[in-house]
């Protein structure tokens, strides 16, 4: 096993693309660079000659894969030059290499038109440069095998690109709908207990406990719609849909006021206030601003001792903001949550900017600025 593990691991090293390109250009080199000093030693001039005009065309091989295009301009200047000076009488492997990595890494487009034009290059240069006959063929198999040979390699990466995207979107729609069961059969199931045990003290209270049958009522109300918001999150966990996951919640900036109201009936005393001239935010803007304010006066209820919330919400031309204050002092052994963090990943997910933090003449401060596509 270790053995395999050892060669799994230099095989992926060797994949990596800059390792894989020095590696291919090492291994052209080098055999090239040893016969250019026997060749030399023998005095074979012409060959030594040939060889040069080898190692030119593989050298710029090592941007074949981020610059193709490039890479084979390159090579086929080194090209025309050997050959109209009389070097070479032809390209080499340097060329074959270079057209593939052009079909292989550019741009469908870019590919047709870079390789119609480098046909046309080599059969105009193997036709008047060199004593060749029938040039433009020699240049069609020049440039149709490696163009071709990359074409099928590129489109088996992307047949198998997209075989792992498709499965990695079903083993997420799997989970997603895992998740939901789970919701529905353990969170519901115990939100619904909850609901009714509630109901049933409240009916049993005689007349005189109007505070504590308030507080009851409320209770009953938050849990009927803690139901409603869990059926619609379940809703988006089925969906297969590409909506986005915030799209079906049915919750945004126009249910704040009965947010503010529900947060009052839980014991935090809060207010709203909103300006600027309200619009239709988009639904994942919409779903932001609310949960801010949500997680806000959650945040207060839980870790703020006596404290007093205000919620400020502000249309703007390109922008809205939404701003939760509050006067409390913080509770001591607290255990932190991931609050704060979802906050700051809807507003990063919309574009925006969210600063929160201890205010410095006492409380928290909660501010989100989004801004809004402009048609």
């Amino acid at each position: 096993m270790r053995v395999v593990r050892a060669l799994t691991r230099v095989v992926r090293f060797f994949q990596r693309p800059k390792v894989a390109d020095r590696t291919l250009v090492i291994l052209l080199v080098v055999p090239s660079i040893l016969g250019g000093v026997a060749v030399l030693l023998r005095g074979d001039l012409p060959l030594a000659l040939g060889n040069v005009h080898y190692l030119l065309t593989v050298l710029p091989l090592l941007m074949r894969r981020n610059r193709p295009v490039t890479t084979m301009s390159v090579v086929a200047a080194i090209d025309a030059v050997c050959i109209v000076t009389g070097l070479v009488d032809g390209p080499n492997i340097g060329t074959t290499v270079a057209l593939y990595s052009l079909s292989r890494y550019a741009p469908g487009r870019t590919t047709a038109i870079a390789s119609g034009a480098a046909w046309l290059f080599y059969a105009l240069l193997l036709d008047l440069a060199t004593p060749m006959q029938a040039g433009w063929l020699a240049a069609v198999f020049l440039v149709v095998l490696p163009v071709g040979l990359g074409q099928v390699f590129r489109l088996r990466h992307e047949l198998n690109e997209r075989g792992r995207r498709e499965a990695a979107d079903a083993a997420v729609r799997a989970e997603r709908r895992r998740i939901a069961r789970e919701l529905h059969d353990v969170v519901a199931h115990h939100i619904t207990v909850i609901n009714a045990l509630v109901g049933g003290a409240r009916a049993t209270l005689p007349p005189e406990q109007a505070v504590t049958r308030d507080a009851l009522e409320s209770a009953e109300q938050t849990a009927r719609q803690a139901m409603t918001e869990m059926r619609r999150l379940l809703d988006v966990l089925r969906a297969d849909g590409s909506e986005g996951p915030d799209a079906a919640t049915g919750v945004g900036a126009d249910r704040l006021p009965a947010l503010v109201k529900e947060a009052r009936s839980a014991g935090l005393p809060a207010e709203l206030t909103v300006t600027g001239e309200p619009v239709e935010l988009p639904a994942a803007v919409d779903h932001a601003v609310y949960r801010i304010v949500q997680e806000a006066l959650t945040n207060t209820r839980k870790h703020a001792l006596g404290a007093r919330a205000s919620v400020r919400l502000a249309y703007e031309t390109s922008a809205v903001e939404v701003e939760v204050l509050d006067d409390g002092l913080p509770k001591d052994g607290g255990t932190p949550g991931f609050g704060l963090g979802g906050m700051a990943e809807r507003v990063a997910l919309c574009g925006g900017q969210l600063s929160t933090g201890p205010r410095p003449e006492g409380g928290f401060r909660v501010h989100a600025r989004i801004p809004l596509e402009q048609a």
